[in-house]
């Protein structure tokens, strides 16, 4: 018996997405579904019957759209944005909905009602660098509808795409540069850079705490660069689960450059891909994966560390990056207790911070000079101290200096 025979078909895909699907749910659920119910019926759904397309797939933050004609797919794309207005008309400020649309055009494979390849990945992704109330196109799709539709679209250049091997020109509606396009941070006079939360690609979503300390170690070190201007951790990481591209991400901080990436950990494996993106244009000005075992986690964030320094500012020394490493602990096992321990500090709560002592006593059992096992220990018992969390103060007070101090008598550090 032969085997079934893949069907394929070319294909105009849309890739919609809601703009801060989490902050909305998260403040308020019912009513989220609610709305997006009410967005799919009124406004989404009739364009996409006007200009014979159908809905191959539906998240709970966005859609995948096929149609037979690009040109059908662009103007059911810049009809849905144009409705949008009227939609948010009635909705509460804070509650308004903005989307972002990707378009291409590309060969599919069709299972049933649903699509693949990789010409749904390459709209997915060109969603992302879209700008929200806005429609991006690929250079294949624009080529298609170029004096077909009513409408002008800035040429943004060629991207680097997540996970896509070859560089995409990308195609936005309305122009970016519009003058009412929101104001952005002013830069600061030297390279700016902020690290974003990676993704953890890891089988295990217990592993989000690796990722997290990836990203940890990142900032640490390339904020010990004097000659980078370094986002906070706490304000980076306000964006982890959030959908915004990098360019809005930048107008928000005030920041050049955002590196980004994705961390997996297996059986004693790891690998650690990383990019580097400019901000005011989106341009990708490199990206690099990392593997080898737990045990050169550190060695992999030099690399990573001296690669972000020379491609935001070739004239920095070896000898600053060299200066940027910090003492580090003897064994794997005190950096996996660390950072498991590192999302309960934060919380900054009582029984939080218990359960983050408990945690980082072991990473001090393994190695009792961990820097950072000690620094987290001390933030903790200044937290008992400083919200009354124990009955003896001056105990805790104690030992929150203790553990402040004890990192002054190791030989080798670096300031």
């Amino acid at each position: 018996m032969s085997a079934r025979r893949t069907q394929r078909q070319l294909a105009a895909i849309i890739s919609v997405d809601v703009v801060g699907f989490s902050r909305l749910m998260g403040a308020d659920e019912d009513g989220t579904l609610a709305m997006l119910k009410r967005l799919l019926k009124t406004i989404v759904s009739p364009q996409i019957v006007r200009h014979r397309g159908r809905i191959a797939k539906l998240m709970g933050d966005g859609a995948i759209i096929i149609f037979a004609s690009v040109v059908d797919a662009v103007a059911a794309a810049i009809a849905i944005q144009q409705e949008m207005h009227h939609f948010n008309e009635e909705i509460p400020p804070e509650k308004t909905v903005a989307l972002r649309i990707g378009i291409n055009l590309g060969d599919v494979i069709l299972e049933g009602t649903d699509i693949f390849g990789d010409g749904v990945n390459v709209a997915a992704r060109i969603q992302e660098v879209c700008t929200p109330g806005g429609v991006a196109l690929s250079a294949t799709a624009f080529e298609h509808v170029t004096g077909k539709v009513d409408a002008e679209f800035a040429d943004v250049g060629e991207r680097v795409l997540k996970n896509i091997a070859r560089k995409v020109r990308v195609f936005r509606w309305p122009d970016t540069q519009a003058r009412d396009a929101p104001q952005r941070l002013a830069l600061p006079d030297k390279p700016s850079i902020a690290v974003l939360p990676f993704d953890n690609m890891s089988s295990d979503p217990d592993q989000e705490y690796f990722a997290d300390g990836v990203v940890e170690g990142l900032t640490a070190a390339l904020s010990r660069i004097g000659s980078f201007f370094v986002i906070a951790r706490n304000s980076a990481f306000a964006y982890k689960g959030r959908h915004l591209n990098v360019i809005d991400i930048g107008r928000e901080l005030g920041v050049g450059y955002a590196l980004e990436g994705s961390v997996q950990r297996a059986g004693g494996k790891l690998r650690i891909t990383v990019q580097l993106v400019e901000t005011t244009t989106g341009a990708h000005l490199w990206a690099e994966k990392y593997d080898g075992a737990d045990s050169e986690l550190f060695d992999l964030q030099d690399r990573i560390t001296e690669q972000v320094a020379g491609a935001l500012q070739p004239s920095i020394q070896k000898a600053e990056i060299d200066r940027s490493t910090r003492k580090r602990p003897h064994d794997m096992g005190a950096y996996d207790y660390a950072m498991r321990a590192m999302r309960h500090v934060w919380m900054q709560e009582k029984e939080e911070s218990a359960k983050a002592l408990v945690l980082l006593e072991k990473a001090l059992q393994i190695d009792p000079e961990y820097p950072l096992a000690l620094a987290l220990s001390a933030w903790c018992w200044s937290q008992h101290s400083v919200y009354n969390w124990s009955d003896d103060i001056v105990a805790v007070k104690a030992r929150a200096l203790q553990m402040a101090e004890k990192p002054r008598g190791f030989r080798g550090m670096t300031r």
